[in-house]
C-alpha cells in the first residue's frame, strides 16, 4: 500500500494571483504567463478511493472540482473521509465553511486548534450531528482515511495572525502549529506547511524520510519588504525562508531525504516563475516546486 498525495493548493494565503496584489508574479499569473496557484492544501490517500484533506483552503470548492478523485460518487456520497488541520490560520480553516452542506466527515486537530474553531460561532455551521470533531494528542497516531494513519508533532511556529497580542513569539512549540507524519503500510510521508526553524528535534525526526512537503513561503526573509508589499519578514510571520545560511535549502542539505517538495509559497516568491534563477537553484539542490494538481506517490 502506497501513499498517494495530490497538491490541491501550492500557494500561501491569498494564492497566486492574490486579489489585491500587482507584483510581478501576480501580473504574470493574471496574464497566463505563469501558472496560477490556489491556497495551501494537500489531499492524501492510501487506496486511491478514500481521501483525507490536510488543511481546508478558502479555495477548497474549486480544488475539489478540479480533482476527479474527490468528486461525488453518488447523490450524497463522497470520497472525502476527513479534514486534518495543522494550525488555525485563515488559509487553512476557512474552507471548512464551504463543507457545511450536511456531508459527514471528521475534522481532526489538536486541542489548541479545535479551541480556535470553537471560539468562532460561525464554524457551528458544520453541524455537529454530521461532522465529527476529533481531538488528536501530539504523537498520537490516528486513522484519517482507510489504511492511512497520521501522527501530529510540534513544529516551531506562532499563533494565527488574528490571535496575536502585543508580544509575538514566532518559534513557539506546542499544539498551535504541527507537522504531520503520514503512514500507510510500509510507506510514509511528512507534511509541514508552516515552520519557523528546523530545530535539532525536527531535523532528527525527518532524517531519511522518503517524502516531505515543506514550508516554502518566501525565497528570502526580507522578500516582501524589498518588494514594497509590507514590513514583515518571513521570520516575523513564523516561516523559514528557502535561501540563506539559515534557510531550508541549507538546513536540509545532507539529510538524505528521498524527495523534498516546497508548498505554501507566497505570491512574491520568485520560484513560482518556472524560468527564474531562484527556481533553478532550488531544483539543483534537489527540491521540487509544488504546483496545483501535482500528484506524488511514496
Amino acid at each position: 500500500m502506497n501513499i498517494r498525495a495530490r497538491i490541491l493548493g501550492a500557494a500561501a494565503g491569498g494564492g497566486l494571483p492574490q486579489w489585491n496584489c500587482g507584483c510581478e508574479n501576480c501580473n504574470l499569473a493574471r496574464a497566463g504567463k505563469i501558472p496560477a496557484q490556489s491556497q495551501s492544501s494537500v489531499a492524501f490517500s492510501a487506496n486511491g478511493t478514500d481521501w483525507a484533506i490536510l488543511n481546508a483552503s478558502p479555495d477548497i470548492r474549486q480544488q475539489m472540482a478540479d480533482c476527479p478523485a474527490l468528486h461525488p460518487t453518488g447523490l450524497r456520497e463522497l470520497p472525502l473521509r476527513s479534514v486534518l488541520l495543522t494550525n488555525g490560520d485563515i488559509d487553512h480553516v476557512a474552507g471548512l465553511l464551504t463543507l457545511r452542506e450536511m456531508q459527514p466527515f471528521t475534522v481532526f486537530a489538536t486541542e489548541g486548534i479545535h479551541e480556535v474553531l470553537a471560539e468562532n460561532p460561525v464554524f457551528s455551521a458544520l453541524n455537529a450531528s454530521v461532522v465529527t470533531r476529533e481531538t488528536v494528542r501530539l504523537e498520537q497516531s490516528v486513522e484519517i482515511a482507510p489504511g492511512l494513519s497520521a501522527a501530529l508533532f510540534p513544529v516551531p511556529g506562532k499563533v494565527p495572525l488574528y490571535k496575536e497580542g502585543e508580544v509575538v513569539e514566532t518559534d513557539l512549540l506546542g499544539d498551535q502549529t504541527v507537522g504531520v507524519h503520514l503512514s500507510a503500510g510500509g510507506s510514509d510521508a511528512y507534511y509541514i506547511p508552516g515552520c519557523a526553524t528546523l530545530n535539532d528535534d525536527l531535523r532528527e525526526r525527518l532524517k531519511g524520510a522518503a517524502l516531505i512537503f515543506f514550508d516554502g513561503t518566501l525565497w528570502r526573509d526580507d522578500e516582501m519588504v524589498r518588494a514594497g508589499l509590507g514590513q514583515k519578514t518571513g521570520k516575523r510571520m513564523g516561516h523559514m525562508s528557502m535561501s540563506g545560511e539559515d534557510g531550508s535549502i541549507a538546513a536540509f542539505a545532507g539529510m538524505e531525504v528521498g524527495r523534498k517538495v516546497f508548498v505554501h509559497m507566497n505570491n512574491t516568491n520568485p520560484v513560482l516563475r518556472p524560468d527564474s534563477a531562484e527556481r533553478a537553484e532550488a531544483e539543483a539542490a534537489g527540491w521540487t516546486i509544488g504546483q496545483d494538481g501535482m500528484e506524488i506517490s511514496a
